[in-house]
């Protein structure tokens, strides 16, 4: 079932359910979608990799809004938006943790034959490519950056 059908469906459930923040994030993922389908050059549907972008996107701006307000001592709009972005975490495949994280970018690093921080970029285009949706790219970016800068790696 596509991501657009399981969202809709989601919706009808959110609405009997009279649940508003349940109800907000997903319309707001179905307009996304809805956008996308309809964006220039697109044949009325979007691809499972599309769709995986867009709701990384989505978590993502859910994440970067929830930091500002906490820097401002907005907890009530921080609360909104952490709530919207469990929903969207949802339908977001498995992320990795830590540990796995560091194993497989370690991995990258060695296959790639990385040595230093100025193979930065040749590893980042590789470990953007192979966990993409699977951990957050400022995440990613963090740790090869500390592996780099650890000489024995």
């Amino acid at each position: 079932m596509a991501l657009k059908e399981i969202i809709d469906a989601d919706i009808k459930k959110a609405m009997l359910a009279k649940d508003k923040v349940r109800l907000t994030a997903l319309r707001s993922i179905k307009s996304q979608i809805l956008l996308a389908e309809t964006a220039e050059g697109q044949h009325g549907t979007i691809t499972a990799d599309a769709e995986l972008k867009l709701l990384t996107k989505a978590a993502k701006q859910r994440r970067e809004a929830a930091d500002t307000y906490q820097k401002q001592f907005r907890s009530d709009l921080e609360e909104v938006e952490l709530a919207e972005l469990a929903i969207i975490e949802e339908y977001l495949p498995q992320q990795l943790s830590e540990a796995d994280l560091v194993e497989r970018l370690v991995e990258i690093i060695q296959r790639v034959g990385a040595t230093g921080p100025s193979d930065l970029g040749k590893v980042m285009g590789v470990a953007a490519r192979e966990l993409s949706g699977q951990a957050d790219g400022k995440m990613i970016s963090q740790v090869v950056n500390n592996l780099l800068n650890n000489t024995n790696v």
